[in-house]
């Protein structure tokens, strides 16, 4: 299995030949938030113990690496039966997560530590921030249900799962995606395209015949036409089958919270105050925000494109960081590439900041330690959370949150401080490097 770059296994190589096979700690972080991000959730992390633990290197791989680096089969050899053998410490699916605290820290003999980086990368990241997004519409939303409508325009297929994996985690009511409602036991939802209204050729004519087929919960499109006309005509559809109590409409263009207020209107002097109004079309938490600030009668909030793709920021500042080896606390100096050694501690206080500390400390009273053990000895220590679960964390999460960092504009980040041992640990190990890397003296002729 080789999905890694392919300077992992150049570098792996090379440890093998040279022996270097000592424990290695490697931590995964997010340096900095996206802008206008207060917080993340972390997603994606039992996805990424999954691949850790499925990943083994095969002779048939190290005899086509060979032969794509014309090397002779001897270079790669060594890498053959290459798994993960391991611990790993991670935080728990749906925790609220900082920049600079770890989600994932393993140890293994360095090889194995080093060829996985990709692969977590890959899972954690983009999971992450597309829960940190959606997360984000909830919130916007202000207790009103919000349902993915993205799989249309996500980039792939299983990004489309993911996309509707990350909304229920972070709270959606449902998915448009069948297939991942299927795979993930959500709801699935849906109403009707402008192609049918327009392909049955009479309004009226297509909200009956709709309603007559799926009578359970009919959402009816309004504005193909004429808003207005459309909502009468619904309406009317409504009141003759009886569906007050769970039918809906859906409106996809123009100014929404104009037309919102125009079909509740309509609605409430058709005596329909119970029917919903539904609305999409380039939804974003921002546009979430913008309608509910405004009072729009928005019964339900559709969101696709902007959160599917997580649009503003589709990618995390993620790293995959050596931290530790053969027990020797490791860093760089590059300027804003620095980070804390060794192997981590997040804790969790009431009220408080998060604190970052190595891993033996006790941890500050009341605090709760957010990395827990899930691998160890190559063996997995606890299954993968449900989407509940995980809901349930991103909860508790939230009501630790400051409020001005749950801000939908203009959130203020909540931070991790970074704990004294950990800082004075931090600057002795860079004080090493400087001065292992600092040129010799100039020698001055006699």
């Amino acid at each position: 299995m080789l999905v890694t770059d392919l300077y992992e296994l150049t570098m792996a190589a090379i440890y093998r030949r040279r022996g270097m096979e000592a424990a290695a700690t490697f931590s995964l972080f997010v340096r900095t938030l996206p802008p206008d991000r207060g917080f993340l959730v972390a997603a994606g992390v039992d996805e990424a113990v999954g691949r850790l633990l499925a990943w083994q290197v095969t002779d048939a791989d190290t005899r086509w690496l060979a032969t794509q680096l014309g090397t002779g089969e001897d270079t790669f050899a060594p890498l053959a039966g290459l798994c993960f053998t391991g611990e790993a410490w991670a935080v728990r699916e749906g925790t609220v997560v900082l920049a600079g605290e770890p989600l994932l820290e393993i140890t293994a003999p360095l090889p194995e530590a080093q060829v996985p980086e990709s692969m977590l990368l890959n899972a954690v990241t983009y999971q992450t921030a597309l829960a940190s997004k959606a997360v984000r519409c909830v919130l916007a939303a202000r207790g009103r249900p919000v349902v993915d409508f993205s799989l249309r325009r996500d980039h792939g297929l299983e990004a489309a799962t993911a996309a509707a994996r990350a909304g229920a985690l972070a709270g959606f009511a449902a998915t448009s995606n069948v297939a991942a409602a299927r795979q993930l036991a959500l709801a699935a939802t849906g109403t009707m395209a402008h192609s049918y209204v327009q392909a049955t050729g009479d309004e009226r004519a297509a909200f009956e015949a709709f309603a007559a087929a799926f009578p359970a919960s009919p959402t009816f499109l309004v504005d193909t036409y004429d808003t207005a006309g459309g909502v009468r005509a619904a309406a009317a559809v409504i009141q003759a089958r009886g569906l007050a109590e769970r039918a809906a409409v859906r409106l996809d263009s123009g100014d929404l919270a104009a037309e919102a207020r125009l079909a509740r209107r309509l609605l409430d002097d058709a005596g329909l105050p119970a029917v919903r109004i539904v609305v999409s079309g380039g939804l974003d938490e921002l546009a979430v925000d913008d309608l509910a600030a405004r009072g729009a009668p928005v019964d339900v909030f559709a969101v696709g494109t902007r959160v599917g793709t997580a649009a503003d920021a589709p990618s995390l500042d993620s790293a995959y960081k050596l931290a530790q080896y053969h027990g020797r606390p490791v860093t760089k100096l590059s300027a804003g590439k620095g980070y804390p050694p060794g192997p981590k501690q997040v804790w969790r206080r009431p009220g408080a900041a998060d604190v970052l500390t190595p891993r033996d400390d006790q941890g500050p009273p009341g605090a709760r330690a957010l990395l827990e053990p899930v691998v160890r000895g190559g063996r997995r220590l606890r299954p993968a959370a449900t989407l509940a679960q995980a809901h349930a964390r991103l909860a508790e999460g939230l009501a630790w949150l400051p409020g001005e960092a749950k801000r939908v504009r203009d959130p203020v980040p909540a931070v991790c401080v970074t704990g004294e041992r950990l800082k004075r640990l931090h600057e002795e190990v860079r004080a090493g490097l400087r001065t292992a890397s600092a040129p010799p003296a100039a020698v001055t002729p006699g």
